[in-house]
């Protein structure tokens, strides 16, 4: 694990934190900033792709991003917010990473992985700064900021919403790296695979940018009261791409 990221990611699986938040990644990575993307699992319980493809395709859009990334290989379709083996190494990440400002799944999300990621995080970030536990994986630090994205099953009224028209080719783009997962007619069908699933995201991300009248916009959701200085240092990095 090298260098830090001021910005990181969680995701469950490989392509969750294109589908929530790549435009907010790639303006926060053209405004200047350091981003990271960490896959807690590699997906290998997906229906599509093989282990080894999925890492391909991670890491291609993870280049068009511009942002580093990582995985923790935690077992698909069995993650928890209660092991202390995974929490053990999601603080390990944060201690490595040192990130002012964490992504991470819903909470109420209805994929379980994507709810038990959002558990596990939440707890990892908290215990990350607490210098008492588990001193040997490294010193503590204390992550300013916590913000949760929808799935892919989820809209609903987000706290915050970001704009995101000027990058939303490089979205595209990145999401089209993942062929295993999307692309109709190539192996099991699944609803991702239908032709129709990242029409219904974008839709998403269109009405996202209706409530605050723009063409493009990625929503999240805060998790308890927000930092106002910590809010407005990551509108800042994010927001400065746009100018």
């Amino acid at each position: 694990m090298e260098g830090h990221a001021e910005l990181v990611v969680f995701a469950a699986h490989p392509d969750d934190a294109e589908l929530a938040c790549a435009g907010t990644l790639a303006a926060f990575v053209h405004g200047g900033g350091r981003a990271a993307i960490v896959d807690l699992t590699a997906g290998e319980r997906a229906s599509r792709g093989t282990v080894e493809l999925r890492r391909q395709e991670a890491e291609a859009a993870a280049r068009v991003l511009g942002a580093s990334r990582l995985c923790l290989e935690l077992p698909d379709a069995g993650l928890s917010g209660s092991s202390g083996e995974q929490r053990a190494a999601v603080v390990k990440t944060l201690r490595a990473l040192k990130p002012a400002f964490v992504l991470l799944p819903h909470p109420h999300d209805p994929h379980p992985d994507h709810r038990e990621a959002s558990v596990l995080v939440q707890a990892a970030a908290f215990l990350a700064g607490v210098r008492g536990f588990l001193p040997e994986l490294g010193e503590p630090h204390r992550t300013q900021l916590l913000l949760a994205y929808p799935g892919p099953r989820q809209a609903g009224e987000p706290t915050l919403v970001v704009e995101v028209t000027a990058h939303y080719p490089q979205k595209r783009k990145a999401l089209a790296c993942y062929r295993s997962q999307f692309a109709p007619g190539e192996g099991h069908p699944t609803q991702l695979a239908s032709g129709f699933f990242l029409e219904a995201m974008e839709g998403r991300d269109r009405a996202f940018g209706n409530l605050i009248g723009v063409p493009w916009a990625e929503g999240f959701f805060a998790l308890g009261p927000l930092s106002g200085k910590a809010l407005g240092a990551f509108l800042k990095g994010v927001l400065c791409a746009s100018a």
